[in-house]
């Protein structure tokens, strides 16, 4: 089975997965482990990123909203505004969690961003909030 050929403003999942997270000082942080889509739209909303540990000891994993991340060609990987500090103390989550306006809209207070539900029809507003 052929997987996809990337384009210029395209990446394919299985490239996302994996790919390294910055701080804005190009320290690596952690790395993007999955994305959740929305089913209707086809758009991003989160991407679950790992953080931490040794040898998979004391790892946490937690999802940011998609916004909270910006491509660096240079770094070859995303760059966000959110601190180590911000993730440690996150809405803790589990698969349920997704069912959960209430647990999504208190992630996204945590992280300082507008809910995608609050952005118009497309959910491709432009965010102002956190750097986002």
């Amino acid at each position: 089975m052929a997987t996809a050929t990337q384009g210029s403003e395209l990446i394919s999942s299985e490239n996302v997965e994996g790919t390294a997270v910055y701080d804005p000082s190009g320290n690596k942080i952690g790395q993007i482990d999955h994305l959740m889509i929305d089913k209707v739209s086809g758009v991003v909303r989160y991407a679950v990123m790992t953080f931490g540990g040794f040898l998979g000891i004391g790892e946490g994993e937690h999802p940011l909203p998609w916004k909270a991340f910006k491509y660096d060609t240079n770094l070859g990987g995303y760059v966000t505004n959110v601190s180590a500090e911000q993730l440690k103390n996150a809405p803790e989550y589990s698969d349920q969690s997704w069912k959960d306006r209430d647990w999504e809209t208190r992630l996204h207070q945590h992280f300082g961003s507008r809910p995608y539900w609050e952005e118009g029809a497309s959910g491709r507003g432009t965010d102002q909030t956190a750097g986002f």
